[in-house]
């Protein structure tokens, strides 16, 4: 049994859900001498690649893996959301998720959950017996409830995440050792509370693993420099995760995913540069920063990632097309991004979606009217201070893509086949006999009856 075998939820099944925050399903299965305790956890269970969500960027991906509905319903879409009726922008926390979380849909069925570094969950809940908040939070001490958690968390050296600005420096020594330091700190904390907890539902995630694959994925993938720096710092969250499947007693089924996949980064293409030099865009003066300085004749704009506004009458408040005008105006801009094409001749859009496609919800007010899900190597920005050129090339070598996301289910009965981020909720629901209405959720159980 191991570790963690006790007297304790005898009475429901229980689940452990691992989340490996950006990792391509490819780099593990075509690893599996490498990655052993992956490749096991496939033999035994179940495993894929599935899809990530429209548009495949953390802030965006963990509110729907986590409620398993869409940013339409969840009423967050990226790293920077726009204000209703204005050009305001904030940055999502916690507090703007509007729809259910897993844990609370588990507490609600009377069950216990232990919650640790799940990025967009800032501040952290009370409902739950145990949280710490992950990307986006300020910091340990005020991202975890209760008082002495965090007490106990700033003991043993807990970080949220990695000082992510020592991967632009050439050489990545430091940052490398940082990474792996963040590593080792969160499967401590997570070893701890997975022994001493009385949860149900363990819900913890590695957020390390993207940072490391936005500076060292293309090392991997062409043979760089920090190949095998990149490999050993995976056989360290290869051997994490098989001492914790090991742990786990008999009663719990271990769930590992990653909201998106990666991918080499060949071009940074500031999209609102190119707004701008083919027209759709300007500005009020040469010294601009915000969306606010846009100018009223502008017919658009573009929020990170890949995520493009029609400036429409009465929703923008300067908005310069007409709601008759709309549908021409962004069927013209969709076939202009369609046909966008990079320095080397590569189309930059794989394709791009009109926003019915991808949300139905509550919060259509701030929805993006267009999302350019890009081609491999095609890294979308926004920014509005300017830049001389659509395409460059900044510090990062790897890009989030919205295929090849990874999802293990230690459960034999699971098919993962066409299958997407919003499927993981009522598919831990499922195997914890928690009841949902399934049309509640954009997702369905990948648990064959």
């Amino acid at each position: 049994m191991g570790l963690f075998d006790r007297l304790r939820g005898k009475d429901h099944p229980r689940v452990a859900f691992i989340g490996i925050d950006g990792v391509p399903f490819s780099l593990l299965s075509e690893h599996p001498e490498e990655f052993p305790n992956f490749a096991a956890l496939a033999d035994e269970g179940s495993a894929g690649a599935i899809d990530s969500i429209v548009p495949p960027e953390s802030s965006a991906c963990w509110p729907a893996l986590t409620t398993g509905v869409n940013p339409g319903e969840t009423g967050v879409y990226g790293f920077q959301d726009r204000e209703v009726g204005s050009y305001d922008t904030y940055v999502p926390m916690g507090r703007d998720v509007q729809a259910t979380r897993v844990w609370d849909r588990v507490t609600d069925a009377g069950r216990k959950a232990t919650v640790m570094n799940v990025p967009v969950t800032f501040p952290p809940q009370r409902n739950v017996q145990r949280m710490v908040s992950g990307f986006l939070s300020p910091g340990v001490e005020k991202a975890a409830y209760p008082d002495d958690f965090r007490d106990t968390l700033s003991e043993m050296g807990y970080k949220i995440d990695v000082n992510a600005k020592l991967g632009h420096d050439d050489d990545k020594t430091a940052f490398i050792e940082n990474a792996q330091e963040t590593l080792d700190k969160r499967y401590n904390a997570f070893e701890r509370y997975l022994q001493e907890d009385d949860w149900d539902l363990f819900f913890g995630v590695f957020m390390t693993t993207d940072r490391v694959n936005h500076f060292l994925f293309k090392d991997y993938e062409r043979d760089g420099e920090n190949k095998e720096a990149f490999f050993e710092f995976y056989r360290t969250v290869d051997d994490y995760l098989g001492r914790i499947h090991d742990a786990l007693p008999d009663d719990v089924t271990m769930v590992v995913a990653s909201d998106h996949g990666f991918t080499s980064l060949d071009y940074e293409v500031h999209c609102n540069a190119w707004l701008e030099e083919n027209g759709w865009l300007s500005y009020e003066s040469d010294d601009h920063d915000s969306l606010s300085d846009i100018k009223s004749e502008s017919k658009a704009y573009s929020l990170i990632p890949g995520r493009f506004f029609i400036n429409l009458e009465g929703r923008e408040p300067r908005g310069s097309v007409s709601q008759d005008d709309y549908e021409a105006v962004r069927d013209e801009l969709k076939t202009e991004l369609e046909a966008l094409e990079g320095p080397d001749g590569k189309k930059v859009a794989e394709r791009v979606v009109v926003k019915e496609d991808a949300f139905r919800g509550d919060h259509d007010d701030i929805a993006p009217d267009l999302v350019v899900i890009p081609n491999h190597g095609f890294d979308l920005k926004s920014g509005f201070k300017g830049h001389d050129d659509v395409f460059g090339t900044g510090p990062r070598n790897g890009m989030h893509s919205f295929d090849n996301a990874t999802l293990y289910i230690d459960d034999s009965n699971a098919v993962i086949e066409d299958a997407d981020l919003y499927d993981i909720t009522p598919t831990i629901l499922d195997l914890m006999d928690v009841d949902y209405a399934r049309t509640e959720l954009d997702g369905a159980s990948l648990i064959q009856q």
